[in-house]
């Protein structure tokens, strides 16, 4: 019965982010004619986000190490194990923001409309597509836009979730452009909604997450990439043990 429950609220969740998306589809289609007004575009994502969550009893919770300065311009690097981290990171960022993900998330309902206009698709199989996809990810941050990559590339199969290694893309980047890197500790989403919901169900909550003060790459060198992916993986892989204390 507790599973039953659990995925009849996942469903609910799930028709609750279509009812908003669809609901707010006019001004969210004219707001992503012309890249100048996506910035009001992901004002809409963010009430998108809140609304759905809210009717379904989902909030999040977000401690910081230190105040952050929206005026610059970051990469956020976070871990991935629920498609809730999606609406947390929306919520979080401050500034204009867009997405890099897979390509798959193009042709999603939800997800197409962003992944056709702000955010970034990229099939992580191609050498070509990669490279179009971070040359674009590199104007973006030019232009001020703060990038969201989840480091992991995917929602493990694992359950309970483990964080996994991470894929250098994110660190090369922020090391190239000489962007901050934000690392985010998402602990609990999976904990209310696991992946997509529809095999373990969901229920409502508080999601907790903690961002950490950010890693500076201005005195970096390609080098580096390395280490700065095995540092902000430190972070975050500490920050979720000690969560589990």
């Amino acid at each position: 019965m507790k599973l039953l429950l659990k995925k009849a609220h996942s469903h609910f969740y799930r028709y609750s982010v279509g009812f908003f998306f669809y609901l707010f589809w006019p001004l969210l289609y004219y707001f992503s004619r012309k890249p100048e007004r996506y910035k009001t575009m992901n004002f809409f994502r963010k009430v998108c986000s809140f609304c759905s969550s809210a009717i379904s009893g989902i909030f999040y919770r977000m401690a910081y190490e230190q105040p952050i300065d929206w005026s610059r311009t970051y990469i956020v690097c976070p871990n991935h194990t629920s498609n809730l981290d999606i609406s947390a990171m929306s919520l979080m960022v401050k500034n204009n923001f867009c997405f890099m993900g897979k390509e798959e998330l193009m042709h999603k309902p939800v997800t197409g409309l962003f992944f056709r206009t702000i955010d970034i698709p990229v099939n992580r199989e191609s050498k070509m597509s990669s490279f179009r996809a971070f040359k674009k990810a590199g104007e973006r941050l030019q232009n001020g836009v703060t990038m969201i990559m989840f480091p992991e590339g995917m929602i493990p199969d694992d359950y309970p979730p483990q964080l996994h290694q991470f894929k250098n893309g994110p660190f090369r980047l922020a090391i190239e452009y000489k962007i901050p890197i934000i690392p985010v500790t998402l602990a609990d989403t999976w904990k209310l909604l696991w992946d997509t919901g529809l095999e373990r169900g969901s229920r409502p909550g508080v999601c907790h997450g903690f961002v950490h003060k950010p890693v500076e790459t201005a005195h970096l060198n390609v080098e580096d990439a390395d280490a700065l992916r095995d540092e902000v993986f430190r972070i975050i892989h500490r920050k979720l043990n000690s969560n589990e204390d």
